[in-house]
């Protein structure tokens, strides 16, 4: 099946065209997604700003990743929920907008940049490379909120050519 009539299809979900067609469904949704990206960036920025060691340089990294890092993940099911269903109810414009393609593009780069962290760098948390892999991680977290509040002005631009 071609992308586009995938797209299509999942647009005429009821769930979609609910969250579409309603007055209050979708700001609610996206309210809730909203709130759940500021959860997830603000905890991120915790982390990332002692990994920088510009915050909270009293406290172990581990110990402050190990305290901040579930709200993080529970806040990140929700944005990712919340933003699937949001995606739904527009997918193939938003499949089309250069801004929406970018703000995916900065969660592949964030996620990516935590696994090399992860893999590199872990176990040496007060190193060069965990401050270099903080301040990456928080331009590119920035960069996931900018495109995300960009795409929501442009949703109705002219999208990519197909």
């Amino acid at each position: 099946m071609e992308l586009d009539a995938l797209l299509r299809s999942l647009e005429a979900t009821g769930v979609a065209t609910a969250i579409r067609e309603n007055d209050l469904l979708f700001p609610w949704v996206e309210s809730f997604h909203v709130l759940a990206i500021t959860l997830v960036v603000g905890s991120i920025a915790i982390v990332d700003l002692r990994l920088m060691g510009l915050a909270s340089r009293d406290r172990a990294i581990a110990r402050v990743a190990s305290e901040v890092l579930p709200c993080t993940w529970a806040a990140f099911g929700v944005a990712a929920l919340s933003g699937a269903l949001l995606f739904s109810s527009n997918a193939l414009t938003y499949a089309h907008n250069a801004y929406f393609l970018a703000k995916l593009s900065f969660l592949v780069l964030a996620a990516l940049n935590m696994s090399i962290f992860h893999l590199f760098v872990g176990h040496d948390s007060e190193s060069r490379g965990a401050k270099i892999a903080g301040g990456v991680s928080l331009a590119l977290w920035i960069c996931v909120v900018a495109f995300g509040r960009w795409t929501g002005f442009t949703l109705h631009a002219t999208p990519l050519a197909s």
